[in-house]
């Protein structure tokens, strides 16, 4: 059982420039440090390149598809560009769309409203809500969570076999016609555990039995090489703004047929080729044929283009040193996490699963919302703390009643008490390996020594308790 393993390349880069690397945030305890951002998972900062090349063009901004202008021609240019740029990225094949979209979460939406009448949608309870719900207007078989690659391809297996010999199916088949269409969706990288999935193996699976799979490569896409052709899916998606790109825009790569005989997305111009009045006073609409179909509206060139240039940089940087920089970090985080018998990190595959850097744990006798506030306000580092829009999965990740109360976001609960939430730290190609270190140093510390600062509960929220130190 292969899945996407680490790169080979022993050679090491340094991290990319991104924004906010020298930025200074005040420490409760007093003084100011160097900001550590490690919620890379939520949304990544912005690399230099990136940064650069939008205010570059910045000033060239102009309408796409709509101007006679220069400009609107110059921004034109750029936008279809930048198509040619991600479906290189993404190694499309000659007849795929890029359709360019607001987010993951966007794209997964607009394949659902693709979805040919009667689909079925195999979706694990391991994905995250983005991948999770935007079936609900399908047939949809939810899989339980894996505890192996080998399961999880054995579990689609056993799905769509159950599918091919139910009496529908047969039924359809008796009457001449072929099974009703079928859609896998699966994650590359998981968002909570950061472990890497068998795609490959899944979508060989789901084409065995007639299905279509769409990859959700939010998380896979900024960290590892993502090849459309080669992994074999049908259909990516992803976002900018964990790509090193935050402005707005997403990605949705893939088939065109299901695409092309759907209703449009959003209704709107861009999206028609012709509209005209008709004689009983209704209107008759031509839509595109083309990505257009599904990008009605203006543009955002702007974020658009920041993704193509995150393609660009990442590309150029090369995924070989980078994977192999993010995983020796990956290796000092979990062996340092490793030291502290109260701290036990979520995983599904076991240990020695290959992942990405994204790391979710719980700490014995701490309230996750708790010791993150903490790790903050005492140490200036950013996490993740919540069920991370995956509910089902980490409830099945801390062995929890299905009813237990815990919600996306710090719970009700005061800073010793148990919650239903982890913690989750998460980091990428602009990573000092400074910020790591002070990581498993905190951990260590608020561990061993507890708070230096009482904290409480605010609308949600764990936040220090302003002029009241612990010790």
């Amino acid at each position: 059982m292969s899945v996407f393993t680490a790169a080979t390349d022993q050679s090491i880069c340094t991290p990319l420039p991104v924004l906010g690397k020298d930025v200074t945030v005040p420490l409760v305890t007093g003084g100011e440090v160097t900001y550590a951002a490690l919620d890379y998972a939520a949304s990544a900062p912005a690399l230099q390149r990136v940064w650069d090349d939008v205010a570059a063009y910045a000033p060239y901004y102009g309408s796409v598809h709509r101007g006679a202008g220069y400009l609107s021609q110059l921004s034109t240019d750029l936008f279809e560009s930048s198509r040619v740029t991600v479906a290189e990225f993404l190694g499309c094949r000659a007849d795929d769309q890029v359709i360019f979209t607001r987010s993951t979460t966007d794209s997964l939406n607009l394949l659902a409203a693709a979805l040919p009448a009667d689909c079925q949608v195999f979706v694990f309870e391991t994905e995250h809500h983005a991948s999770l719900l935007p079936w609900r207007d399908a047939r949809v078989t939810y899989l339980n969570a894996p505890r192996t690659p080998a399961q999880a391809v054995a579990t689609l297996e056993r799905a769509l076999a159950d599918r091919d010999s139910s009496p529908s199916s047969q039924l359809r088949s008796s009457r001449g016609g072929p099974i009703g269409p079928a859609l896998v969706c699966v994650t590359g990288a998981s968002n909570v555990t950061g472990e890497l999935w068998p795609v490959k193996e899944l979508a060989a699976a789901a084409h065995a039995h007639g299905a279509r799979i769409v990859l959700d490569a939010a998380q896979l896409a900024p960290h590892h090489p993502v090849d459309i052709s080669e992994l074999d899916v049908d259909w990516v998606a992803f976002s900018g703004h964990k790509l090193y790109a935050p402005f707005g825009s997403g990605v949705l790569a893939g088939r065109s047929d299901w695409l092309r005989d759907a209703e449009p997305y959003l209704a709107g111009g861009g999206a028609s080729r012709k509209v005209a009045r008709r004689a009983d006073g209704g209107v008759d609409v031509e839509w595109h044929s083309t990505a257009a179909r599904h990008e009605a509206g203006s543009p955002n060139v702007i974020g658009v283009y920041s993704i193509a240039s995150a393609c660009k940089a990442l590309t150029e940087a090369g995924f070989d040193s980078l994977v192999a920089r993010e995983q020796q970090l990956v290796s000092e985080v979990r062996a340092g996490l490793a030291e502290v018998p109260e701290v036990k990190v979520l995983s599904l595959f076991g240990d020695d699963a290959p992942r990405v850097g994204v790391i979710s744990f719980v700490v014995e006798g701490w309230n996750s919302s708790h010791f993150a506030a903490a790790l903050s306000a005492e140490y200036g580092i950013g996490v993740r703390d919540g069920l991370f829009c995956a509910h089902p999965l980490v409830r099945t990740l801390l062995g929890s009643d299905p009813q237990e109360v815990g919600e996306c976001g710090a719970p009700e609960a005061e800073p010793g008490e148990r919650s239903l939430n982890a913690i989750r730290v998460s980091f990428g190609a602009g990573t000092p390996d400074e910020h790591i270190e002070r990581f498993v140093r905190a951990v260590k510390e608020l561990v061993s020594e507890g708070a230096q600062w009482k904290y409480r509960t605010e609308d949600g929220r764990c936040v220090p308790d302003r002029g009241t130190a612990q010790h």
